[in-house]
């Protein structure tokens, strides 16, 4: 188990899902972890359980990612780790995708990330310590029909990981990614068997993932013992691409 005892977290799109498992994963393992998400919590720092608080955050609004860093600090007193994770689709092909689900794709899963990670960076240069962890997708990766505003936000966020894992580097500040393939959520739950199947034919392991495996790999690059891994695509996919 890795040990983030006194570490301070904010995981983001963290009320259900992937995000909740992350940030479950990353208090058993000793820290202060804060949860935000768009409409589960008070705009102020509420504890919601153990080693546990949860706040409101619309991850569009800068000046509300502002204010919510703000909290953490002068509250929690420090900021050591940060997960992207707020993530929406709107899926349909490009030549009748409406303008706005483009937009509104990639203003929360790639300008959402911009606005997190700029503000946290500032605040972890001054204590030349962090750990930036951004969920991105396989299918930032290969592409996926019917999902170009997607895809598009998950290869941006691929693309500034690397980008600000060579800005920051010299202030000790790691910042990788996390690409998930097809796993078990509420989402995946609602496909037919049929579909499913398909899937799993796909994928050399031969299942499905779950937020557990996510979790886990967002909980090792979180760690110390990852110190020496920045501006990594972590695959966590079954094999489904290599």
């Amino acid at each position: 188990m890795f040990d983030l005892k006194d570490q301070v977290a904010l995981v983001t799109g963290a009320a259900r899902g992937i995000g909740r498992t992350i940030a479950d994963s990353l208090a058993k393992s000793g820290a202060t972890v804060v949860l935000a998400d768009f409409a589960d919590w008070d705009a102020e720092l509420q504890i919601v359980g153990d080693r546990t608080y949860g706040v409101r955050l619309d991850v569009t609004d800068p000046e509300a990612v502002k204010g919510v860093i703000g909290q953490i600090v002068d509250q929690l007193g420090r900021l050591d780790i940060l997960v992207n994770n707020a993530g929406i689709t709107r899926d349909g092909l490009l030549m009748r995708m409406k303008e706005e689900d483009w937009r509104k794709v990639l203003s929360t899963n790639l300008d959402g990330v911009f606005y997190l990670t700029k503000e946290a960076v500032s605040r972890m240069m001054r204590q030349r310590y962090g750990r930036i962890i951004n969920i991105a997708s396989v299918v930032g990766q290969m592409g996926n029909p019917g999902q170009a505003n997607y895809v598009a936000s998950k290869s941006g966020v691929i693309g500034l990981t690397k980008a600000v894992a060579r800005e920051v580097a010299s202030r000790n500040i790691t910042v990788n990614a996390v690409a998930p393939g097809y796993i078990a959520t509420a989402m995946t739950e609602d496909l037919p068997d049929s579909a499913k199947q398909e899937l799993q034919k796909m994928i050399p392991l031969g299942r499905i993932g779950t937020v557990e495996d996510i979790a886990s790999g967002v909980l090792f690059l979180a760690s110390k013992e990852a110190g020496y891994i920045t501006g990594h695509v972590l695959n966590i996919n079954g094999g489904m691409y290599m």
